[in-house]
C-alpha cells in the first residue's frame, strides 16, 4: 500500500494505491490520519481510486478513521469508490455512515 498526502486549501487529501487487507497497511493508515490531525487539519479526504482490493479489515481501518477523526472535532470523507468497495460499503450498511464522492475535488468542495 501506498500512501501519497496533500494539501487542498484547509482539506488533506489521503490517495490510497494498492491492497488495504491488514497489517501493516491499516497502521499506517491511522498513522497518516493521526498526522493530519496532529498539524491541525480536520478536514480529511481519503482518495480510494487507486485500492485494488478490500477486506474486512481495510473496512475496519477505515471505520477506525472515521471516529478518530469525527472524535477530534473533524470531517472524515471518501472518493473514488471502486466498484466492488461500493458493493461492500452497501451490504455492510456504512454507505449511510460515510459521504461518499466520485472523486476527490468534489469531496474537498463539499466542505
Amino acid at each position: 500500500m501506498k500512501f501519497k498526502d496533500k494539501m487542498v486549501g484547509d482539506v488533506g487529501v489521503l490517495s490510497l494505491k494498492g491492497k488495504l487487507m491488514g497489517y501493516p497497511e491499516t497502521d499506517e493508515l491511522n498513522n497518516e490520519i493521526r498526522s493530519f490531525l496532529g498539524s491541525g487539519t480536520k478536514k480529511i479526504v481519503i482518495d480510494m481510486g487507486g485500492v485494488t482490493w478490500l477486506n474486512s479489515m481495510g473496512v475496519g481501518a477505515l471505520m477506525r478513521s472515521y471516529t478518530t477523526v469525527t472524535n477530534s472535532g473533524g470531517q472524515l470523507k471518501l472518493a473514488r469508490l471502486t466498484d466492488k468497495a461500493r458493493g461492500l460499503f452497501t451490504m455492510t450498511q456504512l454507505i449511510k455512515v460515510f459521504e461518499i464522492y466520485e472523486d476527490a475535488d468534489k469531496a474537498v468542495k463539499s466542505f
